[in-house]
C-alpha cells in the first residue's frame, strides 16, 4: 500500500472510550528508560506502558529507531510507519546523542531516577557507552535491567545478530510449519518476537515483585533463541521422549483428529475435535451420523488417526453440501470448537472483533485520529491506560527533561548547543478532540 486513506476505515473504527476518571494503573508510579528497537523490546516495554509506566523512550536524534521506517509510512508521519506505531504506544521520546559526554550524563540522570532498563542492542554496545548493568546499578541499586539479545550476554554466541526468522530457522519452529512435500515455513507475524516480549515483560514484573520484598534490583536476560525453543511447544518434550522429530502436518494435527481446514460450499473453516466427546457431537449433532460415533475404530482418538484419509474424505464431501451459514450454527450448538478461515482484514472487521472492542480511533496530532488495536488483557481494578499514538522522535525531549531532571530552557539550551540534543527543539504536538463517534 503506497497511499493511505484512513477515512475509508473511520465509521469501522468507534472512538476509544476513555477509562473510568480516577482510577489507578497497575504500573502507577514506574519509570522505565527505553533503549529498545525493532520488536522484541519496545513490544515489551509497550505492555508495560499500557498498564501505566512511564516508558520513556532514549532514541538517536534524526532517525530514530530503524523500526519507524518500516512502511507503510503515512506521508504526513515521517518516521512513523505502522509497525512502529504499533509496537510503541503510550510512550515518551526522548532524543539523546549518547556519543557526546553531555547526552551520556543525561541518560544517567534518568536512569538514577528509573525503576527499570530495558535494552536490546548488540552484545557490547551498552558496555561501550558505560550503560551496562555493572555501571547503571552503582547509580541505582534498585535497578530492574533487562536485556533482550539473540542468543545471551554471555558465551561463544554472543556476538551473533539476530531476527525473528533466524530464530525460527535455528529453534526448529520452521521445521515443524507447512506441509511434509516441501520445505517448512516461517510464520509472516513475527511471533518468536511477539513472545519474547511478553517473557521480557513477565521476567520485568517478577523482578519488580521480588525488589518489592528485597529492596534489590537485579539484571534480566531474555534472549530470542531460547524463547524460540519454547515456541515449538510441547513438541520439544515429545522428541526428548521418543527421539523423534515433529514432521509437518499442514493444517492437520498429528495429535488430534479430525482437526484441519474444510471447504464448506463456500467458504474453509477450521475444526478441532480434542477429543473423543467433541467428535461424538460433530457426527452426532452436527452431521446426523450416529452411526460413525458408533464405529469402534472412529469412536477412539487413535483409531481416527489410522483411518484420517479415510474420515476426512467422508467430512470433506459432507461439508460441500452447505454453506457455512448453515454449519456454524450447528456446530456452535454443538459446542464444536470451530473458526472460519479469515484474511486479517476480515478478521479485524469481524463480530468477535467488533464485540471485544478491540478496535478504536484515538487522536494523533498530525493526522486527526489513527487507528488503534488494543491489548488482549482487561484489568477490573486497574484498568489499561487510554491509548497514546506513538511519539515522533524526540517529541517529548524537553518535556521530559524539564518534569524529571528540572532542566529549564537555558539549561536545554545549552545542551543543544555540545550536540547532545536535537539542534532545534521538538514542535510541542497539538491533540485534536476526540473524533465524534460514528
Amino acid at each position: 500500500m503506497t497511499t493511505l486513506q484512513f477515512d475509508r476505515f473511520e465509521a469501522e473504527l468507534p472512538p476509544h472510550v476513555p477509562r473510568p476518571a480516577g482510577a489507578p494503573t497497575a504500573l502507577e508510579g514506574i519509570r522505565v528508560v527505553d533503549f529498545t528497537h525493532f520488536i522484541a523490546g519496545p513490544f515489551a516495554t509497550t505492555i508495560m506502558a499500557e498498564m501505566g509506566a512511564d516508558v520513556i523512550k532514549v532514541e538517536t536524534p534524526g532517525r530514530g529507531d530503524e523500526f519507524r521506517h518500516y512502511p507503510p509510512v503515512h506521508p504526513e508521519m515521517p518516521a512513523q510507519g505502522a509497525p512502529h506505531m504499533w509496537t510503541n504506544r503510550n510512550k515518551r521520546s526522548v532524543a539523546l546523542n549518547l556519543k557526546t559526554p553531555e547526552g551520556l550524563a543525561v541518560v544517567r540522570e534518568l536512569i538514577a531516577g528509573a525503576d527499570v532498563v530495558v535494552e536490546n542492542f548488540s552484545t557490547g554496545v551498552m558496555a561501550r557507552f558505560g550503560l551496562d548493568y555493572e555501571s547503571c546499578r552503582k547509580i541505582n541499586p534498585k535497578l530492574v535491567y533487562c536485556s533482550v539479545s539473540a542468543y545471551g550476554r554471555e558465551g561463544e554466541f554472543a556476538d551473533r545478530l539476530g531476527f525473528d526468522p533466524i530464530a525460527q530457522a535455528e529453534s526448529g519452529f520452521i521445521s515443524m510449519n507447512g506441509y511434509g512435500d516441501r520445505q517448512g515455513v516461517r510464520t509472516l507475524s513475527p511471533v518468536v518476537d511477539i513472545s519474547t516480549a511478553m517473557m521480557a515483560c513477565n521476567a520485568i514484573l517478577g523482578a519488580l515483585i521480588a525488589r518489592g520484598r528485597t529492596g534489590e534490583g537485579q539484571a534480566i536476560e531474555v534472549a530470542l533463541f531460547d524463547n524460540a525453543v519454547l515456541m515449538t511447544g510441547y513438541a520439544s518434550m515429545q522428541h526428548l521422549f521418543s527421539g523423534v522429530d515433529p514432521q509437518r502436518h499442514g493444517n492437520t494435527s498429528p495429535d488430534t483428529c479430525p482437526s484441519g481446514v474444510f471447504q464448506s460450499k463456500d467458504k474453509p473453516f477450521y475444526i478441532n475435535c480434542g477429543n473423543d466427546k467433541i467428535f461424538h457431537r460433530l457426527v452426532e449433532q452436527v452431521l446426523e451420523r450416529p452411526d460413525l460415533a458408533d464405529d469402534p475404530v472412529l469412536s477412539d482418538r487413535n483409531g481416527r488417526i489410522s483411518r484420517r484419509d479415510e474420515l476426512f474424505k467422508l467430512l470433506e464431501e459432507a461439508f460441500a453440501q452447505q454453506p457455512w451459514s448453515h454449519w456454524q450454527p450447528r456446530m456452535r450448538a454443538a459446542s464444536i470448537p470451530c473458526g472460519e478461515v479469515r484474511t486479517v482484514g476480515e478478521a479485524l472487521r469481524s463480530k468477535e472483533a467488533r464485540a471485544r472492542g478491540l478496535l478504536t480511533r484515538i487522536p494523533h496530532p498530525v493526522v486527526g485520529w489513527m487507528p488503534n488495536i488494543a491489548m488482549p488483557f482487561r484489568f477490573s481494578g486497574t484498568p489499561v491506560v487510554d491509548p497514546v499514538a506513538a511519539p515522533s522522535v524526540g517529541q517529548h525531549t524537553d518535556e521530559v527533561l524539564g518534569e524529571v531532571l528540572g532542566y529549564d530552557a537555558t539549561r536545554l539550551a545549552a545542551l543543544r548547543a555540545t550536540g547532545a540534543l536535537s539542534a532545534t527543539p521538538p514542535r510541542k504536538a497539538h491533540m485534536p478532540a476526540e473524533p465524534a463517534a460514528a
